[in-house]
């Protein structure tokens, strides 16, 4: 099918971005610009403002908040970790408990770092973006030393740039420079730990050290009390690259230095580094293809395809994983075990390690299932291409989401194990896993999350459309039964529908709890609608490259499809159907606006990409033109400019009336986006709201406030527009 033409109405004058009358507001904080985006966000006040408003946010805020949400935890030495945000403290805690008080009802936790009382001493509104800790040595550990040594990452706002400073979990501080503690200045990357006075830094070094999308491209191998400016590189990518970034795998006995190298999305590279630091030093490419994802557990390679690799003879298809003992990889051999293959209607989520198994995790027709494989015992002289031995996981369940992590892959076979429904609130267990031939044990039960809405009467179901390529496509419908079903003959539905997408990245959306969408829409008499639509990875690598550049309409076209089936059963009509996404899926929002208003009663766009001109010079923009195309090349803007929602406007069209929200921490996704629609539309005076939150970042949020009003603002307006 060729690209879909613009309108006559639509084309631009020019593909010159400068005359664009709209480019000042890319001026992320000019005084002009931030002058408009008050003006639009007061406007979004009072026209959103009110009872509803306040009342919703309400309800998603006791959600955010509440102290019987179940905290995430990771085993870090003898305790468990876990960072906690709520009412109290909207920036949050970074706390610890024991393995048994967790196991408790009420456990006692120790605060290790409170984000809110470091902002207010810092005057920063730090937000926090992970930490990561030093495994001691085995000497270390064997005489009894702590954990001590973490690396903790914070974001002004809740921009993509941080921060990393070293901090001390013994005695709870920061480490000071002066006394030798590392501290990388703002910039996106991070530092990654070699040992205890070294770490690998892959940050912004100066001009010429990013990559044209804004990430680093040298990595170096930073001694503690030398300057960063003068650290050895190990490592120096090109301009056109994406990223690069080192690290070293500390599994005793197999410990590694690597490098990887991000071409783009879905191409890159991964360097065994000898002789790190040193004269000697040599990197050795592992000979994969770019598009293959790798990891390494012990002596064991694991190699996940995108797409078909051919060779000694034999092809093995994009989407399975296969395996090999590294070092037999190294000398050459090729010999290689399938651990998956997939099926047109299966795909592989992933793979999680334990000391002695890898657990797989498989998708059927978007339906959880996961078993266990446990590898060939080297070291009793098993034969390394011998079969992997499989064993059962029972964990799947109809319509729910199964999670798998390792508590610690290099000391322990206990996985944790989530599962979450629609209208099943999330659960936690403990399980072990077990080798060939032992009886699988109970999972322990440790955790269930509150029910925040009441679900009776309530139904989650999976259909399918038809695409107009003849593609059956997923999607999963949320309601009271007499909504979702409604009863032959009774006419159309009428019920407030909010159908949402994102369709690339090889990102699946997937069953899951959320009390928030519980509380704001299901039990007020709405139905939510999910479409696994081409371009996610609900089938593997072939269902997203199915709408990659070229082929982006049929991402569209899928979610039309979706749109046209809930009318045609009945459950509701277009006056009375939303549609929403963000970023990836704020441009589906952008083209449903754009390429079927005729569908939608109402459009809500979030932090979205929407001018495919200018997208690759904007921010982190050109790092996704694997995605979507180059539009400085003509031969692609041929057909970029058919999917841009920005350039599709037509000032005399009917349009539904449209959400736009964005952040001005976004740095990311260029908050221009969205405002240039947003004033493209309101030249042509059409229904348009916007709002830009100061803070927040890519997630449009900084703290649990911020999120409520947000999403409170959206469900307000979908309320008002289509009920």
């Amino acid at each position: 099918m060729s690209a879909d033409p613009l309108p006559p109405a639509a084309r631009p004058d020019a593909p010159d971005p400068d005359t664009d009358p709209f480019a000042w507001l890319e001026d992320v904080v000019g005084d002009e610009s931030l002058d408009w985006v008050r003006q639009r966000n007061e406007h979004a006040q009072q026209a959103l403002g009110g009872a509803d408003l306040t009342r919703t946010r309400a309800a998603v805020r006791e959600v955010l908040d509440s102290d019987d949400r179940i905290p995430a935890v990771s085993l870090i030495g003898d305790h468990l970790y876990n960072f906690w945000r709520d009412a109290t403290h909207e920036r949050g805690l970074w706390r610890r408990t024991t393995p048994d008080s967790y196991r408790s009802e009420d456990p006692a936790w120790e605060t290790v770092l409170d984000l809110d009382a470091l902002a207010e001493a810092e005057d920063e509104s730090w937000v926090w973006h992970g930490a990561s800790v030093l495994r001691p040595t085995p000497e270390q550990l064997a005489a009894g030393e702590p954990w001590r040594r973490a690396l903790v990452d914070l974001s002004p706002g809740g921009s993509d740039a941080d921060v990393t400073r070293e901090f001390d979990l013994v005695e709870k501080r920061f480490v000071p420079v002066a006394d030798g503690g590392f501290h990388r200045p703002l910039a996106k990357g991070g530092l990654a730990w070699a040992d205890e006075d070294t770490v690998y830094a892959f940050t912004d070094l100066g001009e010429g050290t990013t990559t044209s999308s804004g990430y680093p491209r040298t990595v170096v191998l930073w001694r503690r009390g030398t300057e960063l400016a003068s650290a050895p590189v190990v490592y120096e990518g090109s301009t056109d690259d994406m990223a690069v970034m080192g690290s070293r795998s500390r599994t005793p006995g197999f410990e590694r230095d690597l490098v990887r190298r991000s071409i783009a999305f879905y191409r890159s590279e991964t360097y065994l580094v000898e002789g790190v630091g040193t004269p000697d030093q040599e990197l050795v490419r592992l000979d994969v293809p770019l598009s293959a994802e790798t990891g390494l557990h012990r002596e064991w390679l694991t190699i996940e395809l995108r797409e078909d690799w051919e060779v000694d003879g034999r092809t093995y298809p994009g989407g399975a994983l296969l395996a090999v003992v590294l070092d037999d990889f190294l000398a050459g051999s090729r010999d290689l075990t399938v651990l998956f293959e997939p099926t047109p209607s299966t795909s592989l989520v992933g793979g999680a390690w334990t000391r002695h198994h890898l657990v797989v995790t498989v998708l059927e027709d978007v339906a959880h299932s996961a078993y266990t494989l446990t590898p060939p015992d080297l070291d009793a002289g098993e034969d390394p291409r011998a079969p992997w031995a499989r064993g059962d996981l029972p964990v799947g369940g109809e319509l729910l989401t199964v999670g798998v992590r390792a508590v610690s892959a290099v000391d322990s076979d206990d996985v944790w194990v989530t599962r979450s429904g629609y209208l099943e609130p999330t659960t936690l267990a403990l399980a072990t896993v077990v080798g060939p031939g032992q009886e699988p044990r109970e999972p322990e039960a440790l955790k269930t999350a509150p029910a925040f809405f009441d679900a009776s009467g309530m139904v989650a179901e999976q259909h399918f459309a038809t695409s107009d390529d003849g593609t059956r496509v997923p999607y999963f419908v949320v309601g009271r039964s007499d909504l979702v079903r409604p009863a032959d003959g009774s006419g159309p539905g009428t019920a407030p529908t909010l159908l949402y997408g994102y369709g690339g990245f090889e990102i699946p959306l997937l069953p899951g709890y959320s009390g928030t969408v519980g509380r704001a829409w299901l039990a007020r008499g709405g139905v939510y609608v999910v479409a696994n639509i081409r371009g996610g990875g609900e089938y593997g690598p072939s269902w997203h490259q199915a709408a990659l550049r070229e082929k982006r309409h049929r991402a569209y076209e899928d979610f039309a499809a979706v749109a046209r089936d809930l009318v045609a059963r009945g459950v509701t009509t277009p006056e009375h159907l939303g549609a929403q996404g963000g970023s990836n899926g704020g441009l589906l929002a952008g083209n449903m606006l754009t390429r079927y208003p005729e569908l939608f009663g109402a459009v809500v766009i979030q932090v979205p990409l929407l001018d495919m001109r200018r997208y690759s010079h904007l921010l982190a923009g050109a790092s996704w033109m694997a995605e979507y195309g180059d539009p400085d090349v003509p031969e692609d803007w041929d057909f970029l400019q058919t999917f841009s929602p920005y350039h599709r406007h037509d000032p005399a069209r009917e349009y539904p009336p449209v959400l736009l929200t964005t952040s001005t921490k976004d740095d990311r996704v260029h908050p221009g986006h969205a405002r240039k629609m947003a004033a493209k539309m309101l030249a042509a005076g059409q229904d348009v709201t916007y709002y830009e939150n100061i803070e927040g970042g890519h997630g449009g949020a900084a703290n649990n406030a911020q999120a409520a009003h947000m999403a409170a603002l959206a469900w307000t307006f979908l309320r008002d527009r289509l009920s």
